[in-house]
């Protein structure tokens, strides 16, 4: 057994230091398997809904120095399907944050064994960070380094406007008698 506390290891979940988005990027695999198809012989969406809310996790864990749970998956393009036997790659990042929110982009593409890749899925999360209560707690501001952080930023603050009019809309609806 080594002399390393892991606990050393983490980072502090209050740290709100401006990280950049290229801090919180996954890129995650995956095979699919015959369990994973379905009667077409191509991956369920389910599945692929599951793979991308664990790679948007990691992402706003990455982000957010800790616990974090789904709040929304609102935008799933399904492109192409992915057949059996290919490889699925994940990849995600934070394009923006809130005060305790953040959307996380992931993009999904399908890979053949000694060939190319083809893109599958892209699907836009909202996640919230929880303090150890389970209460919404503050994470850091992005560094948007680059032109396209910028550029993803922008679109992501776009869909988050949308986000809050839908809420409110949906919220006005169930209050009316």
């Amino acid at each position: 057994m080594s002399g390393l506390d892991l606990a050393d290891l983490a980072a502090h979940p209050h740290d709100l230091t401006p990280k950049p988005p290229t801090a919180s990027r996954v890129e995650m695999t995956q095979l699919v398997l015959p369990n994973n198809a379905n009667n077409r012989g191509t991956a369920f969406g389910g599945q692929v809904m599951a793979w991308i809310d664990i790679a948007a996790a990691v992402a706003a864990a990455r982000h957010s120095n800790g616990a974090c749970v789904t709040a929304s998956i609102d935008a799933v393009d399904f492109v192409r399907p992915i057949e059996r036997g290919h490889v699925v790659v994940l990849r995600a990042q934070v394009n923006y944050v809130g005060r305790s929110s953040m959307e996380i982009g992931v993009r999904v593409e399908g890979e053949v064994f000694g060939g190319g890749r083809y893109h599958a899925t892209t699907a836009y999360t909202t996640f919230v960070a929880l303090d150890e209560h389970g209460h919404p707690r503050p994470v850091p501001p992005l560094d948007l380094q680059t032109d396209e952080d910028r550029r993803r930023h922008d679109a992501a603050r776009e869909r988050m406007e949308y986000r809050k009019k839908r809420r409110a809309a949906r919220q006005a609806r169930s209050s009316s008698p």
